[in-house]
């Protein structure tokens, strides 16, 4: 989670694309942000005048999951043992 919010932080700013950190923060988060941004603005077809609120659903999917599948988790385990 904190990795999709320090690219949307970063996203403000003109990073430079050779500095290795940037270049990891991409590598990171893209594989999770591109199939969501896609599936925003040409399944959906969201025109939001360049505001890209893909790490928003990220964000918002990672959250959910959290708040539903470990309690589950936690039950099936706690039950098993």
């Amino acid at each position: 989670m904190l990795v999709i919010v320090a690219r949307a932080i970063m996203s403000w700013f003109r990073p430079n694309p050779r500095n290795p950190i940037v270049r990891f923060l991409y590598a990171i988060t893209d594989p999770v942000l591109y199939p969501v941004r896609d599936f925003i603005h040409y399944r959906l077809r969201l025109n939001l005048g360049g505001i890209d609120i893909s790490p928003l659903v990220v964000l918002a999917a990672l959250w959910a999951l959290r708040a539903l599948v470990l309690p589950w988790l936690v039950h099936v385990v706690a039950g098993a043992g």
